[in-house]
């Protein structure tokens, strides 16, 4: 049961847990040895959120590569845009009947 729990990982819960790590690492709270293990279970969240993060990305490339490459436009270009689809879809309606 364990190995399901460890499979669904959490990207925000284990950036939150790693800034309270280092947080309490900052204050002073933690003696040496609870320091060490605080640093070793840091570099596995670390490690953990960088392998989501890089998964993540490969997916948002995977996407843009079927879809094409995504064409920055400017919010006037956006509503311009947005007034078009809106006078195509009257016209289309209107051809339909």
């Amino acid at each position: 049961m364990s190995k399901k729990k460890d499979s669904a990982f959490n990207f925000e819960e284990s950036l939150a847990n790693l800034e309270s790590l280092v947080s309490a690492m900052e204050d002073g709270e933690l003696s040496l040895e609870e320091s060490l293990q605080a640093f070793e279970k840091g570099i596995r969240l670390t490690r953990e959120c960088q392998a989501a993060l890089q998964k993540a990305e490969q997916t948002v490339q995977i996407l843009i590569d079927e879809n094409g490459s995504p064409e920055p436009i400017s919010f006037d270009a956006a509503n311009a845009v947005d007034a078009n689809a809106v006078d195509d879809s009257a016209v289309d309606n209107s051809e339909a009947q």
